[in-house]
């Protein structure tokens, strides 16, 4: 069964520096008809001012994605990841056993739009790790994306603390390296589910949940 969450439907708050319209409850925003769908807990739909953003804070045992719709966002974390995020870039961090990580515009003119999107794993309590990868548009627009797009391709930015995953005794956790590709998997479909329902719903819409 299609559900469809309508834009004027959602939560939304302005809070000067950042507009953000929340599909899911979230913060200050609670509807009990819209906590969560499966595995899916946040959808938000932010745009950050020129020169702001997210200050250092902390998160556990979440599959988070950013996608970016205009605009750039630079991202900093404990894993000692720093990059540039831009359009048609989606972002993987696993938060895992706990990280931490700020996200801020770094355009002193250009408002940043992106999507802020959090599943729940399948596994708790494995290491963080982080990935990034840039889809071109003809490759997203009208079809979703391999499963394993954000999990195996060579030209993609990885966390050197990512998976495999060490068990502290010098030896490779061959369970929790595959609890990793699983979740990664699993955090791929849903995210490309999402991004292409909002491509095809346009800038302003919200993606529908099947």
């Amino acid at each position: 069964m299609l559900q469809v969450r309508r834009s004027a439907e959602r939560g939304y708050f302005d809070h000067g520096w950042l507009k953000s319209y929340h599909t899911f409850s979230f913060a200050d925003y609670h509807d009990p008809a819209w906590i969560a769908y499966g595995p899916l807990r946040v959808i938000n739909d932010d745009r950050v001012a020129p020169g702001q953003g997210f200050g250092k804070h902390g998160h556990r045992d979440m599959e988070i994605i950013t996608y970016l719709l205009e605009g750039e966002l630079e991202h900093q974390d404990s894993m000692g990841n720093g990059s540039i995020i831009r359009v048609g870039d989606v972002q993987r961090m696993s938060a895992g056993t706990g990280v931490t990580h700020s996200e801020f515009n770094p355009s002193d003119k250009q408002e940043v739009h992106l999507l802020q999107i959090w599943i729940h794993p399948e596994v708790t309590r494995l290491a963080p790790g982080y990935e990034q990868k840039h889809f071109a548009a003809a490759d997203k627009r009208g079809r979703l994306l391999s499963s394993h797009s954000l999990s195996s391709e060579p030209s993609m930015v990885r966390s050197s603390r990512g998976w495999p995953v060490s068990n502290g005794k010098g030896r490779r956790n061959s369970t929790s390296a595959t609890s990793r590709v699983r979740a990664s998997g699993r955090c791929a479909r849903a995210a490309a589910s999402a991004i292409s329902r909002t491509a095809a719903a346009g800038s302003t819409g919200t993606p529908s949940i099947a």
